[in-house]
């Protein structure tokens, strides 16, 4: 047993030397760093200097708000969407469902700077598709990317848009593993099918929901790309600037790494925290 043991070890040594090398060396490197002031040379150990200024930085308050109010509207809305995505793929009345199935996950495999492009175009103000709409119904267009609400409004649509319909396809493969007999005995008992959604699919769904839900949790914490390409790096004034913008931004532009590190961690702490109050409040009761 214990020959077999060193064996396997052996063949995952590769795989460990690397994670080592690459990911865990970075996140324990990184941490240290948070508790350095690297904008001297050379760097010194201070270790409230970061985490001291965190507390009283108007401009990393300002992108936890944004964070929040994204993952507050976003991530409800798609959970939602991609539920009732998913059973209408699940449905044998639906012809063709390995096209839509494939349409639906499409959004994924686009690159995000070209549909960040894309979406660019079609918000804006003046040959904009959105706003020929507006115009063609009668209502006024909006200039979308000069103004905090209706900026904030199109990253949460893009976002939406992008990950709906992977967390469809996730809850699709949840719906398929509900045993069908289940939903015969509520036939016979004559029970309609929307009361079966509610007291028999959203139950046994419950656990691939929840993890469909941290998931995007997870993901927006680390919301980057599209306030940086849609609204232009948090545009207009910050309003749209995330938390994962705003390291960018210290680390990359600033060059101070002890503080964009000092960020990253207070965001990997509070994806974790939020998901562990979610995990908490959906569970099981006994």
């Amino acid at each position: 047993m214990r020959y077999q043991n060193a064996t396997a070890y052996r063949f995952l040594a590769p795989y460990l030397l690397i994670f080592s090398i690459f990911w865990l060396w970075p996140i324990i490197g990184s941490f240290l760093i948070s508790f350095q002031a690297t904008r001297t040379v050379p760097w010194r150990f201070a270790p409230t200097f970061n985490w001291g200024r965190l507390i009283g930085d108007p401009a990393f308050f300002n992108a936890l708000k944004n964070t929040l109010l994204i993952l507050v509207i976003q991530v409800p809305v798609m959970i939602t969407l991609a539920i009732v995505m998913a059973v209408l793929l699940n449905s044998p009345l639906l012809k063709a469902r390995g096209l839509f199935r494939f349409a639906f996950f499409a959004p994924v495999v686009v690159g995000e700077v070209a549909y960040s492009a894309v979406f660019r175009l079609m918000f804006n103000l003046d040959y904009g598709i959105i706003n020929k709409l507006l115009n063609s119904v009668g209502l006024p267009r909006i200039d979308w990317f000069s103004n905090v609400t209706p900026a904030m409004a199109v990253i949460i649509i893009a976002v939406t848009w992008r990950w709906a319909g992977y967390n469809a396809i996730i809850l699709l493969a949840g719906l398929q593993s509900i045993p069908q007999d289940v939903y015969e005995a509520a036939t016979l008992d004559r029970v309609s099918k929307l009361k079966q959604f509610f007291y028999i699919t959203l139950p046994l769904l419950k656990p691939i929901i929840v993890f469909c839900a941290v998931l995007s949790i997870i993901g927006t914490m680390q919301l980057f790309t599209e306030p940086f390409l849609i609204t232009e790096r948090g545009g207009p004034g910050g309003g749209t600037e995330t938390l994962g913008l705003l390291l960018y931004r210290q680390g990359f532009r600033s060059l101070n790494f002890g503080y964009a590190s000092a960020i990253a961690y207070t965001m990997a702490g509070l994806a974790i925290a939020i998901s562990l109050v979610q995990l908490w409040l959906t569970r099981d009761p006994k």
